[in-house]
């Protein structure tokens, strides 16, 4: 599917322009880190991509897919996942079904990603009742099964603990290591440093900088990419 590539992107919502005129091209391989302060549009250029929103101006073009290739080839996992009314395991062979897996092979990809996640003994505990960290263990095991070209991942660890947010980060890198492009916004400076390759850095709806991430912390090449390293760019 990738490159996926932005051309004068735009969004509004009555007269507010929440994201404005981006334009940039993001290839397979590094993991792409979309940081920025609160504010931003962030979480929306993430669902522009997702195909949940449709641009008010220029156009996404995904230039590695055939026509309907798109949704079936990539996933999104939330800041607050949404779980079904049923047990773990059941949440992740209702998303295989879908997508035309038969009942054994649903059911035996989904105790593998299970197991791999660490939520094996839980598979058949009710999703709902499971712990914040363990729900949002169980949305990315859900998405990864499929087997997506590429994952948008939408600050995953924001209401996290500590704890919680290594165990996410660790399932994260495994995830990129078996081969599908992680896409993923944050506004947490560390995570975006143990966790990216490249950063597109957005602020205001703009898109300041896109770069390896060494060079971006090192020499921030805008002035508002410089006051959010140091602490000082304000929520927009």
């Amino acid at each position: 599917m990738l490159p996926l590539e932005f051309s004068d992107l735009s969004y509004a919502v009555g007269d507010t322009r929440i994201i404005r005129g981006i334009s940039a091209r993001i290839e397979a391989g590094p993991r792409t880190v979309i940081l920025g302060p609160n504010g931003a549009g962030k979480s929306v250029l993430m669902r522009l991509c997702h195909g949940l929103l449709i641009p008010t101006g220029g156009r996404i073009t995904w230039h590695g897919a055939r026509n309907g290739d798109v949704r079936r080839h990539q996933a999104m996992v939330f800041q607050r996942p949404v779980m079904l009314r049923r047990s773990a395991l059941a949440n992740v062979v209702y998303g295989l079904e879908l997508a035309g897996k038969s009942r054994r092979e649903s059911g035996l990809r989904a105790m593998d990603v299970l197991e791999v996640v660490g939520l094996a003994p839980y598979a058949t505990r009710p999703a709902r009742v499971l712990s914040g960290g363990e729900q949002q263990r169980l949305a990315l095991a859900r998405a990864w099964a499929l087997g997506p070209e590429v994952l948008f991942l939408d600050e995953p660890t924001a209401n996290l603990d500590p704890s919680a947010t290594h165990d996410i980060e660790n399932i994260i890198n495994a995830i990129h290591a078996s081969g599908t492009k992680v896409i993923m916004t944050t506004h947490n400076l560390g995570q975006a440093r143990r966790l990216g390759d490249e950063i597109l850095f957005m602020s205001n709806g703009r898109l300041m900088e896109h770069t390896p991430i060494d060079r971006f912390f090192r020499e921030p090449a805008s002035a508002e990419a410089a006051a959010f390293i140091k602490g000082e760019l304000p929520w927009q």
